[in-house]
């Protein structure tokens, strides 16, 4: 594949990512702030991971679900973070064409399948929520990896598509990418050749990849709140509500700065916002998501406790 995409008449062979600042003492302090992110993603995810596996009583398609966003999510961050944290305090900053594509592909896969699943975890509390009796025979395990599958197969197909068109452009110079990976929007402006038709194919794709599972997740949602006013109980209302809390919050920090990435046309783009944007929903949602998920979630600090030796059953 290296071959097919450097066949057409690019002359690089490496990139450089410019970062944040040239600042050396600005590089430190944002070394040592996202090494923090990181470590603490790494933690929280795979704590999350691993107490899904081990506790019977999380072996749900719920937490099933919330897993594999896990996974994703720590997939996500490595794609990224451990080579900015060398940029931030090494004077070279390059990162090789196959290197580039390959951190382009792999990164837009785990998005692209990330954004479904939000989908399918939406329309997982809708039966929940909505066909309570007949949840474990809808939601079954057979359904749920055919659910998990079909995300993949968006991820792995979409992010080749975003991945070749962007790459078979010809790049003859300057290769410095102002940003701290190689993402499409970022990796474009140095193409010498014309990219609107990349920017059409964007928006299409953005529109498909994005849009779609989101309106999907509004549609479910309003038939989840007209579901939850019908229940008679104050408490019951509340409870049903905090099942979805967490879920809409997560989706909203991930949706929304990735179609003000990805939607708009390249020529209005600002590097640094594009800097600003990619960090959001890259870094700062695969930290958060953990915190989110399992401090609203008795089940997961249950499970916690009983690790920790605390079994308890009231919090």
């Amino acid at each position: 594949m290296q071959e097919f995409l450097r066949r057409n008449h690019s002359s690089l062979t490496e990139f450089i990512l410019l970062g944040f600042s040239s600042n050396t003492k600005i590089n430190l302090i944002l070394f040592s702030v996202f090494l923090i992110l990181y470590l603490v993603t790494l933690l929280g995810n795979g704590l999350i991971i691993t107490l899904i596996r081990t506790d019977s009583r999380l072996h749900t398609p719920m937490y099933f679900f919330l897993s594999v966003l896990s996974i994703l999510d720590l997939g996500y961050v490595t794609t990224t973070v451990p080579q900015m944290l060398v940029h931030l305090v090494c004077k070279t900053k390059t990162i090789s064409y196959s290197g580039c594509v390959a951190q382009m592909y792999i990164f837009l896969m785990l998005g692209i399948t990330e954004s479904w699943l939000f989908a399918i975890m939406a329309f997982d509390r809708y039966v929940a929520i909505c066909h309570p009796l007949r949840y474990k025979v809808i939601m079954n395990s057979s359904l749920c990896g055919s659910l998990v599958a079909f995300c993949a197969f968006w991820g792995i197909s979409c992010a080749l598509v975003y991945t070749v068109s962007a790459m078979v452009l010809p790049y003859c110079g300057p290769n410095e990418i102002n940003h701290f990976f190689c993402e499409v929007p970022a990796v474009l402006k140095l193409a010498c050749a014309d990219t609107s038709l990349n920017d059409r194919l964007d928006f299409f794709l953005g529109f498909i990849l994005l849009l779609v599972p989101l309106s999907l997740i509004i549609i479910v949602y309003i038939n989840i709140f007209a579901a939850i006013l019908r229940i008679r109980s104050n408490q019951g209302r509340l409870k049903a509500f905090s099942t979805c809390a967490s879920h809409i919050t997560v989706v909203t920090m991930f949706s929304i700065p990735c179609m003000v990435m990805y939607m708009r046309p390249g020529s209005q783009s600002s590097p640094e916002e594009d800097k600003k944007l990619a960090l959001f929903y890259n870094v700062i949602s695969a930290f958060l998501n953990p915190i989110i998920y399992s401090l609203r979630n008795k089940d997961v600090k249950r499970a916690f406790f009983k690790v920790l030796g605390w079994d308890k059953e009231s919090e």
